[in-house]
């Protein structure tokens, strides 16, 4: 589906590595004066801002709202975009842009602005853990405790990740959970439970490879206590999109599911910890978003996307620019 844009605004979080090199506002705006789509560009100061704006955005007639941030921004943005008209725009610039990539959205500011600019839409689900909204992953366990741990450290990035997967695991104990799965109840000693709406976290690891975004289901992968020696193997299945083969994964598929722990605690929402109770309601909220998308994509793309994934990562990490 094509969608002819009048009205754009753009919601930047300075936070999330947005320097003056990137020059997003003025990509777009090159972009709207080709096409006289009016444009205004806003960029955060605190938490919750992106929200007002939104809805500010909505009230004033705007047909798509440009997320520029990472994966907590995209969030904050779509889940006020719900059941509307109005599309959704991602620029990937987060540590790991879980929903831009599973929507094969490029990483490179010019190719992600040139997708919007394409016209082509999708819609796709969103899902709830109780009150929550989410749209690709939540969990419970060891990588709430993670993305508890990841939110603390002042340098984002693949090796922070790495680091605190290695401290936490030290320290973890697997918990008990009950859970009602559709009409079915299972309990499980389980390291931790995530429900996917999509199918990776982030960075291209791939919590639950056989997910779709468009199904009206939520999959829900239990990985069981391992030692140290079943660390190696996880990680490498993580990504290369083969960890349902684990035989410590148990993945399931359903309408809805209700979570039972313990105790209440840490609980991740598309990567951002938050706190809630030990009851944990999860539900799909089915063709929830319109989001622009690539529109076709073909091997040789998605292979061109990762080559170009791997410069990026280099060239924001040189010291000095090569002439």
């Amino acid at each position: 589906m094509k969608k002819e844009l009048k009205k754009i605004y753009v919601i930047i979080n300075p936070i999330s590595g947005v320097g003056s090199k990137d020059k997003i506002p003025d990509m777009i705006a090159s972009n709207c004066l080709e096409r006289d789509i009016s444009l205004q560009v806003l960029k955060t100061g605190y938490a919750g801002q992106a929200k007002e704006f939104t809805l500010s955005a909505m009230d004033d007639g705007a047909d798509c709202v440009i997320a520029v941030g990472g994966d907590g921004t995209v969030n904050e943005i779509a889940q006020n975009l719900l059941y509307s008209d109005v599309v959704l725009g991602i620029i990937p610039k987060g540590s790991g842009n879980g929903l831009a990539r599973e929507l094969n959205i490029p990483m490179d500011v010019k190719g992600a602005v040139d997708v919007i600019f394409s016209g082509h839409t999708s819609i796709i689900d969103a899902c709830k853990a109780n009150e929550r909204v989410f749209f690709c992953t939540c969990g419970v366990g060891f990588d709430a405790t993670i993305s508890n741990e990841f939110a603390k450290e002042k340098r984002r990035g693949s090796l922070t990740y790495v680091k605190d997967i290695v401290e936490s695991y030290l320290d973890y104990k697997p918990e008990v959970y009950e859970l009602n799965i559709d009409s079915h109840t299972i309990k499980e000693k389980a390291f931790m439970v995530t429900c996917a709406n999509a199918s990776q976290y982030g960075n291209n690891a791939f919590i639950a490879p056989n997910a779709d975004i468009n199904d009206g289901k939520i999959d829900i992968t239990i990985l069981s206590p391992f030692n140290t020696l079943d660390i190696g193997p996880l990680a490498i299945q993580l990504f290369t999109k083969t960890i349902d083969k684990n035989s410590k994964i148990k993945t399931l598929r359903a309408k809805g599911a209700q979570i039972i722990r313990q105790k209440a605690g840490v609980m991740h929402i598309d990567g951002e910890p938050v706190m809630e109770t030990e009851e944990i309601s999860i539900s799909v909220i089915k063709s929830a978003v319109n989001v622009f998308t690539p529109e076709n994509t073909t091997f040789a793309g998605d292979v061109q996307r990762r080559i170009n994934e791997v410069f990026q990562f280099f060239e924001d990490r040189m010291p000095v620019r090569m002439r």
